[in-house]
């Protein structure tokens, strides 16, 4: 290419100007808006200080336009004349300067903080710089300090609005903001040596209207350069620039990257892609990131290992043309999950199970006989992983592995459950189920430990009702409720017994206050959450695999010390393992493919409790 790589001067004027008349626009695959206040603060004090700043990147456009575009954010033009470029590099920051000028960001004003016109009693350094004025929601509706519209309360605070420094003819709204800012500062004709200070006054409105000039000038003159690359240029050179430049504070993603080459060799957008899918099937981004699930999922249908390296050397061009297969299967991987009742990526155990299982849908019809077969060995394959070491490490290449012997036994109806072992995860050799020490061993759940909310997760599948309000555990009731102790956290505490253990935990809701302090378990739940009579207490904690009888028994008014510490040891090692050993029970149901019943589970476990009895 004959063209020289010396960055040409532009000023922010300009670049206002052209996005204003639709001159500059972005091709579409360009990510969208990603900075946060903090970064957008900070070009803003690189413009009002007058630093210098990195180069943006063009493509000239002559004509029709290489690639499909959009306008920045916000920048929708009433008339359009001819593109001129599109913006390559420079967008964040560009886009930074348009909303924050045009004080339009939902959840922030950007003001300029000028020391010299701060008339409180504690000012804030000696240089301008830009504040951040968030906004909240309360009670449904969008908030901010009350001051914040207030031209007179702003210019006590020393504070000028960034959406006076647009860089266009806005005399009369500069002129009407001083008037307003400084009016309570004019005297009264009454005032003694009124005529003075309406002197004085008046030198304080053009000192506030100079200071105001002053920014404006430096705005409008900033220098932002930018390289260029001619409209001859290749859309495979272009995209390839594009991809090596994006190199700033927010570098591009692995799928800011694969957005690009989508669009380069297949000429769709990705992001519109995505949009529609989300559109379809809102349900799957409660189980994750849309995107990772796209590439993780998009990486196995085409037999790529799901990590960065599988998705970089995906065929593009068949990334499109299995999007049907990919909407369907993250769709029906979606209604699997909540099918098993695991509600969000909050309650997951694992998220190395989403795409194996959306991609398996590829060869699993939607009804018919096979259709149950098909996702009993779906089942198998998901409990295990989450009652079995497998994903502990390394969890790509696994989940690769089970895929692909997976796959394997769809493409063969007849597949036998002896066959079922060639899949790594439902090898019970090489990967042996938890046991009851394990899960007695197993820490909180809130945290992102496998076998811990693989717990919670039996409890959610057999209902969880709520200890509260006695609803079944749902996607949306779920999100009212907290992780909480059975054993309070107190009581153990005070002998040195940890208490974050998951078989410690429900997932439930409070409805009274949270200072109630020691007390036996039982009592504390009961103050807790308002019971009502003991039948309906058995069946709350029927629900959650807990039994009402061990916290019945669990007291500890009159102990403290050594006493205290023996009997709350025995009784909480025997809670857990009485609970562990109901979640085991429920583990080797649901690992073998099948939908164990409260019921069924309660009554083996009291009759092999009543067994140990008479053995005993």
């Amino acid at each position: 290419m004959n063209q020289s790589s010396k960055a040409q001067d532009r000023t922010l004027g300009v670049w206002f100007q052209d996005i204003q008349q639709g001159r500059i626009k972005l091709p579409r695959f360009q990510r969208f808006e990603a900075w946060d206040r903090g970064r957008i603060a900070s070009f803003l004090n690189t413009i009002i200080n007058n630093l210098p700043v990195g180069v943006t990147l063009a493509l000239e456009v002559a004509g029709v336009e290489q690639f499909e575009s959009r306008y920045i954010a916000t920048s929708e033009p009433k008339s359009t004349g001819p593109v001129t470029q599109h913006l390559l590099d420079g967008q964040q920051r560009l886009t930074a300067f348009w909303r924050s000028v045009h004080n339009n960001y939902e959840w922030e004003t950007f003001f300029v903080y000028l020391p010299q016109l701060d008339r409180g009693e504690s000012k804030s350094g000696t240089d301008a710089e830009i504040r951040c004025v968030p906004r909240w929601v309360n009670k449904n509706q969008l908030r901010m300090p009350l001051w914040v519209e207030g031209p007179a309360k702003c210019l006590e605070r020393g504070l000028l609005p960034v959406s006076l420094l647009r860089p266009e003819d806005i005399s009369h709204e500069v002129d009407e903001w001083v008037n307003a800012a400084a009016k309570p500062l004019k005297p009264l004709p009454t005032e003694p040596d009124a005529f003075a200070k309406l002197d004085a006054f008046n030198e304080t409105k053009e000192r506030i209207k100079r200071e105001v000039t002053i920014l404006r000038e430096r705005v409008k003159f900033f220098n932002l350069p930018y390289l260029s690359l001619p409209a001859e240029t290749n859309k495979d050179v272009a995209l390839q620039v594009f991809i090596n430049m994006n190199t700033n504070s927010k570098p591009l993603s692995l799928y800011d990257i694969i957005v690009a080459e989508v669009e380069n060799v297949a000429e769709k957008s990705l992001h519109a892609l995505e949009a529609s899918l989300t559109d379809k099937c809102p349900t799957a981004s409660r189980f994750g990131n849309v995107s990772d699930l796209i590439l993780s999922t998009s990486a196995l249908l085409q037999e790529k290992l799901p990590n960065t390296r599988g998705m970089i050397d995906m065929d593009k061009k068949q990334l499109v043309a299995n999007w049907p297969k990919l909407e369907r299967g993250l769709e029906r991987m979606a209604s699997f999950l909540e099918g098993q009742r695991i509600f969000d990526e909050t309650r997951l155990p694992t998220n190395a199970v989403l795409a194996v299982i959306a991609a398996a849908y590829e060869l699993i019809p939607d009804n018919g006989d096979y259709l149950a077969k098909a996702e009993k060995l779906l089942r198998r394959y998901l409990w295990s992983a989450f009652f079995t070491d497998r994903y502990e490490n390394t969890a790509a290449s696994r989940a690769f592995a089970d895929f692909k012997a997976i796959k394997a036994l769809l493409k063969n109806p007849g597949f036998t459950e002896l066959e079922e072992s060639t899949v790594p995860a439902l090898n019970r050799a090489e990967f042996p189920l938890a046991d009851v020490d394990s899960l007695m061993a197993a820490g909180w759940p809130k945290a992102a430990g496998i076998e811990a909310r693989a717990i919670l997760a039996v409890t959610t599948y057999l209902g969880a009702i709520d200890f509260a309000d006695h609803k079944t555990a749902t996607y949306d009731s779920i999100q009212k409720r907290e992780y909480h102790h059975i054993f309070p956290d107190a009581l153990l505490s005070e002998v040195e017994i940890p208490s974050y253990l998951a078989l410690n935990c429900a997932l439930i809701t409070w409805k009274t206050n949270r200072m109630i302090g020691r007390k036996d378990p039982l009592e504390y739940l009961q103050e807790r959450v308002q019971w009502a009579d003991e039948s309906v207490v058995r069946a709350r904690l029927k629900s959650h695999l807990i039994s009402f009888d061990l916290l019945s028994k669990a007291h500890y008014a009159n102990l403290d010390g050594a006493s205290l510490k023996q009997k709350l040891t025995e009784d909480f090692n025997g809670f857990l393992r009485d609970r562990a050993k109901l979640v085991v029970a429920a583990m080797a149901s649901l690992t073998a493919g099948n939908s164990p019943s409260l019921e069924t589970l309660w009554s083996a476990h009291l009759a092999n409790i009543n067994t140990d009895k008479v053995e005993a």
